[in-house]
């Protein structure tokens, strides 16, 4: 997969469905227990681990919150806040030999991904997916690991909805809806962004940020995790945080 491909939005629904498929008749193949040797792996989840292959990985901090300590393949996720965690999803499995399809998010900030460990190698980006964007939705679900679809203004009826639930659950993939609302998602992951550091008066660099994440769902109670994202000579890092305490929320108009 290339890291970005063309927009589907000139194309007549025949032209968009054959081309997507052709797409993703050119993946080798989902996410197994080995990555690639040239595949870079992410800082936070570099250590050895018993293979899953029904689960997809995540950064170290999520584990926590998440029932199987893993994206279980065939479940839909719906997210809102801090788009960190979108990006920290999709480095975690691009990173373990994952494919991963964008539908709908230009800004999406492929940088950011990489400087997580991801491959960008394994990442469709669809910018603009014409006026169905869920029927691009269930082309992708045939062949790729995490497909992420910014809802927006678009409406998903709850009987196109559950049709989709099937079809992924059927291929083993994971869905992700953002900004938007999702008939009943098997897991919600809302966060935020806490605090900063590395800010002086009027000066400075931001060096770390510090987030605290919810997941609730239909199977199990709402659980949360505080987290820190630091950057290091150009690498990110996921890592727990015990507290919050001691981290100064950042001021913003402060004189």
């Amino acid at each position: 997969m290339s890291a970005c491909s063309a927009s589907l939005a000139t194309l007549s629904r025949h032209e968009q469905i054959e081309q997507l498929r052709s797409r993703i008749a050119a993946v080798p193949g989902r996410v197994g227990s080995v990555a690639p040797a040239d595949s870079p792996v992410p800082r936070d989840v570099s250590e050895e681990r018993p293979a899953d292959t029904e689960k997809l990985p995540v950064p170290g901090p999520f584990e926590a919150v998440l029932p199987g300590r893993r994206l279980a393949k065939g479940s839909i996720l719906s997210l809102t806040g801090s788009r960190f965690v979108l990006l920290g999803l999709i480095a975690s499995v691009t990173a373990a030999g994952g494919h991963v399809a964008v539908v709908g998010m230009p800004e999406l900030s492929l940088l950011a991904v990489a400087e997580m460990g991801g491959d960008l190698r394994r990442i469709a980006v669809i910018p603009d997916p014409g006026p169905d964007p869920v029927e691009v939705v269930a082309v992708l679900l045939d062949g790729v690991d995490l497909v992420v679809l910014r809802i927006g203004g678009t409406h998903v009826p709850y009987t196109r909805a559950r049709a989709l639930t099937a079809r992924a659950r059927s291929k083993k993939a994971v869905l992700v809806a953002v900004d938007g609302q999702w008939p009943q998602p098997e897991i919600v992951l809302e966060s935020h962004v806490r605090a900063y550091r590395g800010l002086g008066r009027g000066h400075g660099r931001i060096r770390s940020l510090s987030l605290t994440m919810q997941a609730r769902g239909r199977s199990f109670q709402p659980r949360h995790v505080a987290m820190r994202l630091t950057c290091t000579a150009g690498r990110v890092q996921w890592e727990h945080e015990e507290t919050l305490a001691d981290v100064a929320p950042l001021k913003v108009g402060a004189r």
